[in-house]
């Protein structure tokens, strides 16, 4: 499974990077499939970079905050005009309950058709996993200030140089601060994704809205994560610090997340 970072920047889009976007690919051995995670505040300029809007297989939203869900709107004017017509069905797209209305309240819509006609939205329900491909996500409820905000843990088999087939897990947090629903997703994670848009002091009046670099790496030891991914890091947080607040409290590896690297898991 390959994690490609399109955007990293929390709460809206830095100089560097647009609000939340993550693709996924893995191979099921007849053809290599492409996920997103959250499509955030110009993120969907930057995703044409690694894949053609028309490979993407499925959307997945962690939450209805702009900065996860916005260039939705962008990505249903590609469906809806482009000349000679989209070339693929309707994209799935699996998000909170308000999702459909929320997008389409946001580009002027009636509800009714709203962005059904380019997409096909499915309302999450919590620990229930959905199988795209050679992917399996399962929500996780957090902790944030919104309606619904979920953890997304994906699992992928993939056979190895040998042919055995290996189970490998990538866990975002979407956006949280500390709770079990996290360290439950994050359980035995081959990489942990997660938000450290706070500081240690500077943010500690802030409750249920965020994590420190230090909060995401304890929750990364107790869920047994074996690397730890730092991302959603607002451009006045500083990454070397919240790097160097997870260090310390996670015996694993810790790094920041850079707009436009490939990791594989």
């Amino acid at each position: 499974m390959k994690l490609t970072i399109v955007g990293c920047t929390g709460s809206f889009p830095g100089p560097g990077s647009p609000a939340s976007c993550y693709l996924l690919t893995a191979n099921d051995g007849e053809r290599t499939w492409k996920i997103v995670m959250d499509l955030g505040s110009g993120a969907l300029g930057a995703i044409q970079r690694y894949t053609d809007l028309e490979d993407i297989d499925a959307i997945f939203l962690t939450h209805l905050h702009p900065d996860h869900c916005m260039d939705l709107c962008g990505l249903h004017v590609a469906v809806r005009w482009k000349p000679g017509g989209w070339g693929r069905g309707r994209i799935p797209v699996w998000g909170p309950a308000a999702t459909a209305d929320r997008m389409a309240t946001a580009y002027g819509l009636e509800l009714d058709p709203g962005m059904h006609e380019e997409f096909d939205f499915t309302n999450w329900t919590e620990r229930e996993s959905v199988t795209v491909g050679p992917f399996t996500v399962t929500p996780f409820a957090v902790n944030h200030p919104v309606e619904e905000a979920y953890a997304l843990r994906v699992e992928v088999t993939e056979p190895d140089k040998q042919g055995h087939p290996v189970r490998r897990v990538l866990t975002y947090s979407g956006d949280t601060d500390s709770c079990a629903g996290l360290e439950e997703a994050a359980k035995d994670a081959d990489l942990f994704l997660c938000e450290a848009a706070f500081e240690e002091g500077r943010d500690d009046a802030i409750k249920d809205v965020h994590l420190t670099g230090k909060r995401a790496g304890e929750a990364a030891e107790r869920a047994g994560a074996r690397r730890l991914l730092l991302t959603h890091i607002p451009v006045w947080t500083s990454p070397t610090t919240v790097m160097a607040e997870a260090r310390p409290v996670f015996g694993g590896d810790v790094a920041v997340a850079v707009a436009g690297v490939h990791y594989t898991v």
